[in-house]
């Protein structure tokens, strides 16, 4: 039913249940074609809501949400992996993974097992006991900074079986990465180091494994070090519903020791005997491969590279694939040990060489029937991402906010470009930065971000919009470094993640107005006063605490009264000199400039104002 809205143009309305669904990113355009209504009325409407928008502009949730109710219209924003389903759907390309497929073509598949807990638990320890290397002592700090992906082969009751290991930072500051790593997994494998306890991150890897329904088993580390105590782990570990065994509960804790080696076996058999009991690991591997993309970086070398992790399917060296918004056609894949694998199965982890950018962690991956279409799907991809990005960092303003930040002052804003050595890395230092807080004072904006070593684009967009740019594991390319300096531009370079994170803190407050306080320094009582036709009434004065300093601010206090303020000490003597400063229990003249009402047993209060340090 069309009938006017505000603004007195027609628009065909909803009845209130209506439901309409939408892209994230969508515009008044796309809404105008679902409901058939002129988009030009559709901007109208907004307009007389008090938000201004074109046709074609990429609106926000909350604006939708506004608009819907007005015209009587349910929107729904469709999450990613519906978007994904109705991109793919136009290119008749089947994602509905297993559920329609013929069990005879289903076949057992390794479990993907993610390694999750406390920073400096010792979890790289742990996978580098399993593998037999050495991946700690590559990490800044000891601090894993990346996903890694590992496939290992063990004997379980006289069969060679696979497992695939992911590694992920237990850093406070990785929340997304380990919330990807809890939803590709099937199994989690929680380190608590039995000197250690409980910590932050060991819950909040605990929560993800249990909001992504997956299987647990607890390796408690470091029983070899003196202060260990298992037991208290398994106490701890009941209060988040993970009770062991031993006191009847369905949750395997395996004690291991990383640095001894020792019951690292024992470890792995209890992760296959969970997979076994509690999971139908089955997959696919005779159609195209489909699955995702746990890390991403640049290499100088073989340019973008992406850590792929199989889930159905089978990946071919020479298939079309999709990465988030890279396709391309797959040049080589590399495994764990850096040698070249030809077909990936499913749950196997490699390394994808061949695509036109990085993807980012966590993204999907498949395969296309041919570079045409794989190219297509990507850049519809890229667009939707860029509305998307383009509706998120839109802001809705009314005219009464606007007066409101104009009264409180101009907004400051510190502008960042960053880049790093993985995707992975760069996600999560931005979530990182976007939660600093330091009041509505002060803005934080991140206008750029990337993959691979600092250009001289980046150092263009710095000039131009006064940024800083944030390298993490990376560096500039050739002269840009010169160039950046020649150019003003502030290059900040990191390795481990918590030092980024507090220098810019610091710069923020550092961009904070500066408040200060009143500090009193000193009260002097009149005593006589003397007339002089020149300077005025000179006050007499005996200090009575602190120092009156020549130049400082004073009050003037009759009783409890204040009787004057805003005054300045012009002038300072003891006796005929001139004095800068005359401390407790000495006499001095004061003169106050052109203020003359003082009378005997005045006090005469100075101070002055310091700046605040920000907390």
């Amino acid at each position: 039913m069309a009938a006017p809205a505000p603004g007195g143009v027609t628009v065909p309305r909803g009845d209130g249940t209506t439901v309409i669904r939408l892209r994230r990113g969508s515009s008044l355009t796309d809404f105008a074609d679902k409901i058939n209504a002129n988009p030009a009325s559709l901007v109208t409407v907004l307009f007389h809501l008090g938000e201004m928008a074109t046709a074609t502009q990429s609106l926000n949730e909350e604006t939708f949400d506004v608009l819907g109710e007005e015209l009587g219209y349910v929107i729904q924003v469709v999450s990613p992996e519906d978007e994904d389903r109705e991109l793919l759907g136009t290119f008749s390309i089947d994602i509905e993974g297993e559920a329609e497929a013929d069990e005879e073509f289903l076949v057992a598949r390794p479990p993907v097992v993610t390694v999750m807990g406390h920073v400096d638990h010792g979890k790289t320890k742990l996978l580098d006991a399993i593998r037999q290397t050495d991946v700690v002592a590559g990490e800044a700090g000891g601090i894993t900074q990346h996903i890694g992906a590992y496939q290992i082969h063990t004997m379980h009751e006289d069969v060679d079986r696979a497992i695939t290991f992911i590694d992920t930072p237990g850093h406070e500051a990785f929340t997304a990465m380990r919330a990807r790593g809890a939803k590709v997994t099937d199994i989690a494998v929680l380190v608590v180091a039995a000197d250690d306890g409980v910590m932050p991150q060991t819950i909040e890897a605990l929560n993800h494994a249990q909001a992504a329904d997956v299987p647990i088993v607890v390796a408690i580390n470091k029983v070899d070090k003196e202060g260990a105590n298992p037991d208290k782990i398994r106490q701890q570990l009941t209060e988040y519903n993970l009770v062991a065994e031993e006191y009847g509960g369905d949750t395997m804790f395996v004690e291991v020791s990383a640095k001894q080696r020792l019951n690292i076996d024992g470890l792995l058999q209890a992760v296959l005997l969970t997979a076994d009991a509690a999971l139908d690991l089955r997959a696919n591997p005779d159609k195209d491969a489909r699955g995702v993309a746990i890390e991403g970086n640049l290499d100088r070398g073989r340019g973008p590279v992406a850590t792929v992790l199989v889930q159905s399917g089978s990946l071919h060296v020479g298939d079309s694939i999709v990465a988030g918004t890279g396709h391309g056609r797959v040049r080589a894949m590399i495994d764990e040990h850096g040698e070249a694998v030809e077909v990936a199965t499913p749950s196997r982890p490699v390394m994808v060489l061949g695509l036109t950018s990085v993807p980012g962690a966590g993204d999907t991956f498949l395969v296309a029937p041919d570079d045409r279409t794989a190219r297509q799907i990507a850049e519809k991809r890229e667009a939707i991402e860029r509305n998307a990005a383009l509706a998120k960092s839109r802001k809705r303003i009314s005219l009464e906010d606007f007066t409101k930040a104009l009264e409180q002052g101009k907004v400051e804003t510190l502008n960042l470009i960053l880049k790093g050595d993985g995707a992975g890395s760069v996600e999560a230092l931005e979530d990182a930065l976007l939660q600093i807080d330091v009041g509505e004072e002060v803005e934080l904006r991140i206008i750029d971000r990337g993959v691979g070593a600092i250009t001289k684009n980046n150092i263009n967009l710095a000039v131009a919009s006064n940024a800083i740019i944030i390298g993490f594991n990376v560096k500039s390319e050739g002269q840009n470094a010169e160039y950046a300096d020649r150019e003003g531009v502030d290059l900040r370079f990191y390795s481990v993640i918590y030092q980024a994170i507090e220098e810019v803190e610091a710069s923020l407050k550092g961009l904070l107005k500066p408040e200060y306080e009143e500090a009193e320094l000193g009260r002097a009582e009149i005593r006589e006063i003397f007339r002089s036709s020149r300077f005025g009434n000179i006050a007499g004065c005996i200090v009575r605490s602190g120092e009156i300093r020549r130049n400082s601010k004073a009050r003037v206090f009759r009783g409890d009264r204040m009787v004057a303020e805003g005054l300045t000490i012009e002038s300072l003597k003891r006796f005929k000199d001139d004095a800068t400063e005359v401390r407790e229990g000495f006499e001095c003249g004061i003169g106050l400039g052109s203020f003359n009402d003082i009378q005997n047993e005045d006090v005469i209060q100075t101070y002055e104002m310091r700046e605040k340090a920000r907390a």
